[in-house]
């Protein structure tokens, strides 16, 4: 009687889980398409009859925040939760679940900064929007709303994973945590370091970093902090309120209807036209046909994701061993934040207001530069496999060429049209999703089902990457409080403030913080702090931004956090122990062209004039 009562009990919160994931998944993709729909109407009327619509900003802003708020509750399981759980593993079995039950406790603190600063924001903040017109206190009621929703789903999923004893000990243990926050001893003279030193732990015990970011921070109150709870969700909100970063979740979204749509598989099938009959000519069509996806996607962990499903099975089938299978997709999937469209690249830009134009046109020749070694590596990796195809004609490669232009094209009007600037960065993300969608209506390779699904996909990785973006803005408040930048400086410098000493350094300090940093919330801490420095030493601050993504880029690769590595093996049911060792030999190439890179760009400031004056 006790088991079936227990079991029923279990199926009432699956299905109460499964239900609320479907309804959020579901509330993003609306938002997602309205957020479409409004930037798209002021484009065309903006192009079309010489004039924007005055509230379209604005009102997609709020769209924007209101689309993270919705995802939040989704960030909190899977890859979109970024929990490093590596360490956790090597533990007895005993002290696993206690370290699961102190890992959600941290995660319903962060959740429940989000409810209570939000509310309490809200009830404060007076005024009406400029434009709109709407209250001012909407913008953070929607972050009360997702923070009261994620502790639902973490005390559902804490359920379904370890019981209700275990789900509502970690609940009073972050509410314990939550009060702890409201006192004030004023102990400590860095509060940044108290916040690093609280999420560090967090997330070592597999909490989900954006939510072990805000619990470090809400934990610095006892020690001097200077961000009560209405003050993080405030800094929350301003650090995604950006118009720039809208872009994020429609690169995704073409992205995800080029797949859906079947036109990443065109890329597929020209790809294996140019190298297939090479050695190891299946593993370069992989190379091949991540370049030219990411100038589609932008986004590395959706082609991870891709290649898992599409390559990686026929790659097993032509004889490789299944972790090198992976091992090259997760590889080559690095490319995407490299090569234009990059969602890395907007990130960048708004942390440290370069130029994205200028920042898209590196990442052309870093990224030609990468697919080269990755070439090299993938070639001395796999020589004992033999699977070249016979060699394309030119009427056959042609074929290929003219399947494969609807999503070529999607990339050559992205990067042209931003690089010359005919479209701003959102707007151009926006024409991308119109260009996708048509094209793929077009040729009938997409129904309304698969506009759905990459609705929903997309939207719960671009609320994952938002709430990790929010998440940065107060711990990055904190470090310019304390003054870290000077710091930094001072590390960077240790050796000489030269560009070759300043670039080597500041690569050793993002290679060690990118093993334990999302690389979304390394560039965010890491580049405000960076940048001034190699400015200071003579270095062109687009290539140092160019080469810092390229080096936070190869931790996608890298143990304990290798979120690349962790997306292929999980879909492939490969372990990833066993990936991270295939993938050394590309981790070899990698670091070599990081080096070549760094270099060059070191030199660049030296050799510039003569190169000039010679052409």
């Amino acid at each position: 009687m006790i088991e079936a009562e227990r079991y029923r009990d279990g199926r009432v919160a699956a299905r109460a889980e499964a239900a609320l994931r479907h309804l959020l998944e579901l509330a993003g993709a609306a938002i997602l398409a309205m957020l479409f729909a409004v930037v798209m109407a002021a484009v065309l009327r903006r192009y079309l009859f010489g004039g924007g619509f005055v509230w379209s900003d604005e009102l997609a802003i709020w769209l924007h925040l209101a689309l993270i708020a919705v995802g939040a509750p989704l960030a909190v399981t899977g890859t979109l939760a970024m929990r490093l759980d590596v360490l956790v593993r090597l533990l007895p079995e005993g002290l696993r679940k206690v370290a699961a039950v102190i890992a959600d406790a941290i995660a319903f603190h962060g959740a429940l900064v989000l409810a209570g600063g939000g509310v309490n924001v809200a009830l404060l903040v007076g005024g009406q929007s400029t434009v709109l017109g709407l209250p001012e206190a909407l913008r953070f009621a929607v972050f009360a709303c997702g923070g009261g929703l994620t502790v639902l789903a973490l005390l559902l999923r804490g359920r379904l994973e370890r019981g209700w004893a275990a789900a509502v000990a970690s609940l009073l243990l972050g509410l314990g945590l939550y009060g702890l926050a409201q006192l004030s001893f004023d102990l400590f003279p860095t509060p940044s370091l108290v916040a690093a030193l609280f999420a560090g732990a967090g997330l070592l015990l597999g909490a989900p970093l954006p939510f072990a970011l805000l619990a470090g921070v809400s934990l610095t109150g006892p020690f001097g902090g200077l961000l009560p709870e209405p003050a993080i969700v405030q800094t929350m909100v301003g650090g995604v309120g950006k118009f720039l970063l809208l872009a994020i979740p429609f690169f995704l979204l073409a992205g995800e209807l080029l797949t859906e749509g079947g036109l990443a598989e065109r890329l597929i099938r020209f790809a294996a036209t140019l190298v297939g009959h090479w050695r190891a000519g299946l593993a370069q069509t992989a190379l091949v046909a991540s370049v030219l996806f990411s100038g589609a996607s932008g986004s590395s962990v959706a082609n991870a994701a891709f290649g898992a499903k599409v390559m990686a099975p026929t790659l097993v089938a032509r004889g490789y061993p299944p972790a090198n299978a992976a091992a090259i997709v997760a590889g080559v999937s690095m490319l995407d934040n490299i090569i234009p469209p990059s969602i890395a690249f907007l990130i960048l830009a708004s942390a440290t207001n370069l130029s994205v134009g200028s920042l898209l046109l590196g990442g052309f020749v870093a990224g030609g530069v990468l697919a080269l070694s990755l070439a090299i590596g993938i070639d001395l990796s796999v020589r004992d496999v033999v699977d070249a195809a016979p060699k394309a004609s030119a009427a056959e490669r042609g074929r290929a060429l003219i399947g494969a232009i609807p999503a070529i094209g999607l990339g050559v009007v992205i990067v042209v049209g931003i690089r010359f600037g005919v479209v701003t960065v959102t707007e151009a993300s926006a024409l991308a999703v119109a260009y996708a969608a048509i094209a793929c209506l077009v040729l009938r390779s997409l129904n309304w089902r698969g506009v759905l699904a990459a609705l929903r996909k997309s939207a719960a990785e671009a609320a994952a990457i938002g709430l990790l973006i929010g998440a940065s803005a107060p711990f990055a408040f904190l470090l310019a409080v304390d003054r870290i930048s000077e710091q930094m400086a001072g590390l960077v410098t240790m050796f000489g403030a030269g560009p070759y000493a300043v670039m080597l350094l500041a690569n050793l300090v993002l290679l060690v913080a990118g093993l334990f940093l999302d690389i979304g919330a390394a560039i965010l801490l890491l580049a405000p702090l960076l940048l001034p420095v190699a400015v200071a030493a003579g270095l062109d601050p687009v290539q140092f931004g160019v080469v810092l993504v390229v080096n936070l880029m190869i931790h996608g690769l890298t143990p304990p956090l290798g979120i690349l590595v962790y997306v292929v093996s999980g879909i492939m049911r490969v372990p990833a122990a066993a990936v991270f060792r295939a993938v050394l030999p590309l981790l070899g190439v990698l670091l070599a062209a990081l080096m070549a890179l760094s270099l060059g760009m070191a030199a660049w400031p030296a050799l510039a004039p003569t190169l000039k004056a010679l052409f």
